[in-house]
């Protein structure tokens, strides 16, 4: 105590050198202290201007100096990390070097918590793993907090939990500091579990208070971000419960994974219950809110909130744009659509490519043509391409079957500048077709054949179908104009099928023969079996049955039906015509059966049963044609069958062998073999010499 009275204190720093001599001077003749609490005192005196640091080396050497915990603890304590880091590791060295560190408790926990609290994370972690590493339990929770609140500020969330364990190994309690601190870093760090434990283990603890709203709000977002909604609303409730009030980003992270989840009703009330609170949505909230519930169909409650939205001050992003244009605009409301559209671009918001597309779509569905063709050129002035939009919407008036409004769109098209690929122009031209505008239908295959697109055998076979079907003569001149537009190699194989053998230079079956041979069977063989079936369909009808029974003979001599006709040696032979057109199967019929006179006849060859497989459809067709010849065959359900004896005699007959020889009868041919059935005497056999005709079918 006489040494603190003999001691002053002196002003200023600049002195410390020589009040540091005068106290070294005056140590060294002083008498030996007690070690007691008096040297303690008078070192507690001392300022932090330098009289420890100088007068402690020189006490150390001193015989009567006797290492303290309480003195160097004080020291430690008295030192500023900043510029004395090196003094507080000499004293930690010390300590470490005594017989008995363990004795030092508080000596080694002001260093290490002097060095963490200061921000000197190395030493200070240093001096955490030499005592852990020496087996020492020596530090106390409040160092473990401060190591732990320098690990987890610098962003090494591993480091302070391996601090944890070390503090859960040496026995050490912790307190609401501790929780304070660790709870949310194991959030934050995915290990959710843990942390959820950890909360409850405080909430369990004595003398702990109510976790923080911090605790509480890194939990919930934590919970909710990892899709845990129920936890993270039940965590919610607790939080509002203890008296705590919510943030708004807690809340907005509750809300946003209730809507990402799916839950957009309950993200809804949380909402209102937010708006009721008092708490005002951030600008994130609102995007997600309006677009969640503009994606889910509630187009008015989404228009409401972004009107709620721009009233708050927030300017809506081009994305929350985008998405209530598209969804109105998927669900046909064009007012509403358009309505945002022209805000988006008052705004000064360049509307996306799917924007466009979106309203492009709509204004094609609606038939708003001229509306559609405004938008598609503010498109275009945006610096998006068009030609494939606009090739999409020609598609839709085309499947939609407005073949008027596609052409109109096409011709929109040219005059914009605007080209369409030869897919869609054939589209358009087929359903030219199908509606009967042939008129338009010819420019359009012009384009497409001039556009280096070759007509397919396929193409040219549809058109055929439409002058088989057509009614008119007019019509009928405007399809065989088109055929010739086509150039296809067909179309000279048809000419050439009608006009005489001195035109040709050949005979009809060498002529078609030779056509035959030039179809790319492996590519084309789909394709030719629907052109003969096609052209069959129009021989018959043109009365061309010698000419159709050619087609059909060339066409099964290049296995274009080679399971139509089947040869089952004596017991069955059969001819199947499910798949044929009617003209078709009317002449494979008669051609068949001509075969199967000749091996009778000929070769004395008589099958069990013969039948003609016709299916359904074509069933009461050729049960018709054979009924006018009082042939064998009986009708079943999709069968023509007779026994191979009745067929012979059938054959036999002279009706029956002009009808197989030459064409199919007409009525007065009919006629006259019922004469002559019922008057044998009366009259010659009689053979037709008239021109074939159509099977009663008017043209």
């Amino acid at each position: 105590m006489l040494l603190r009275v003999g001691l002053r204190r002196f002003p200023t720093a600049a002195a410390a050198l020589p009040r540091s001599l005068a106290t070294r001077r005056r140590l060294s003749k002083m008498p030996p202290p007690p070690p007691g609490t008096e040297w303690t005192d008078t070192v507690d005196y001392l300022d932090e201007t330098g009289e420890i640091i100088s007068s402690a080396p020189g006490a150390r050497p001193a015989p009567w100096y006797v290492p303290s915990d309480e003195l160097s603890s004080l020291l430690a304590a008295r030192l500023p990390p900043s510029t004395h880091s090196s003094e507080l590791l000499s004293i930690f060295d010390d300590v470490l070097a005594l017989p008995d560190p363990a004795a030092f408790p508080k000596t080694l926990n002001a260093v290490v918590s002097a060095l963490a609290t200061h921000g000197l994370l190395e030493p200070g972690f240093f001096c955490f793993k030499r005592l852990r590493d020496g087996g020492y339990r020596v530090l106390g929770t409040n160092t473990y907090n401060a190591l732990l609140s320098l690990l987890l500020s610098r962003g090494l969330a591993f480091k302070a939990f391996e601090v944890l364990d070390e503090m859960a190994t040496s026995g050490c309690a912790l307190d609401e500091g501790t929780y304070e601190l660790v709870v949310p870093a194991l959030a934050r760090a995915g290990r959710i579990d843990a942390a959820r434990k950890m909360f409850d283990e405080m909430r369990k603890r004595e003398g702990i208070r109510r976790a923080s709203a911090g605790v509480y709000g890194v939990l919930v977002d934590v919970l909710a971000k990892a899709g845990r909604l129920d936890a993270a609303m039940g965590m919610y409730r607790e939080m509002v419960a203890v008296g705590h009030r919510a943030s708004s980003a807690v809340s907005t992270a509750v809300v946003e994974g209730l809507v990402r989840a799916g839950k957009l009703d309950a993200g809804m009330e949380l909402w209102e219950e937010m708006r009721k609170g008092g708490l005002r949505p951030s600008f994130g909230l609102y995007t997600m809110v309006v677009e969640a519930n503009a994606r889910s169909g509630r187009l008015d409650v989404a228009t409401k909130l972004f009107g709620d939205m721009e009233k708050s001050g927030f300017f809506p992003t081009p994305a929350t744009y985008a998405c209530l244009v598209e969804m109105h605009a998927s669900a046909g409301q064009v007012d509403a659509a358009m309505r945002l559209y022209y805000s988006m671009s008052n705004a000064g918001t360049r509307p996306g490519l799917s924007t466009f597309t979106a309203l492009l779509m709509m204004l094609a569905n609606k038939r708003m043509l001229d509306l559609a063709a405004k938008i598609l050129l503010e498109m275009k002035a945006s610096g998006f391409p068009i030609e494939v939009t606009a090739s999409d919407l020609l598609m839709i008036y085309i499947k939609d079957g407005s073949t008027e409004l596609a052409l109109r769109w096409l011709r929109f098209m040219g005059s914009a500048g605007i080209r369409t690929n030869n897919f869609i122009i054939r589209q358009l031209f087929e359903s030219c077709m199908k509606t009967g505008l042939y008129d338009s239908a010819r420019p359009l295959l012009e384009t497409y054949v001039a556009g280096a697109a070759k007509v397919d055998l396929i193409l040219y076979t549809s058109i055929l179908a439409h002058l088989v079907r057509c009614q008119d003569e007019f019509s009928e001149r405007a399809i065989m104009d088109i055929l010739s537009v086509s150039k296809h190699k067909a179309h000279n194989f048809m000419c050439g099928l009608f006009t005489g053998p001195e035109q040709r230079k050949k005979p009809v079956l060498s002529f078609v023969r030779e056509f035959f041979q030039g179809i790319d069977y492996e590519n084309e063989e789909s394709a030719a079996r629907y052109f003969v079936n096609v052209l069959l369909n129009y021989l018959i009808l043109m009365g061309q049955m010698n000419r159709a029974r050619c087609i059909w003979k060339v066409a099964y001599e290049n296995k274009l039906f080679a399971k139509a006709i089947v040869f089952d040696q004596h017991i069955a032979w059969s001819l199947d015509v499910r798949n044929l057109s009617v003209g078709a199967a009317l002449v494979a019929t008669v051609h068949t059966l001509h075969r199967f006179r000749k091996r009778m006849l000929y070769y004395g060859v008589v099958p069990r049963r013969i039948k003609l497989v016709t299916g359904p459809t074509l069933k009461m067709v050729v049960a018709q044609v054979l009924a006018s010849l009082e042939s064998p065959f009986e009708v079943s359900k999709v069968v023509l069958r007779a026994p191979g004896d009745s067929v012979l005699e059938w054959f036999k007959k002279p009706i029956v062998q002009q009808f197989l020889l030459n064409e199919i009868p007409s009525k007065a041919d009919v006629l006259m073999h019922k004469l002559n059935v019922m008057f044998p005497s009366s009259a010659p056999e009689v053979r037709s010499i008239s021109l074939p005709r159509s099977l009663g079918m008017s043209r």
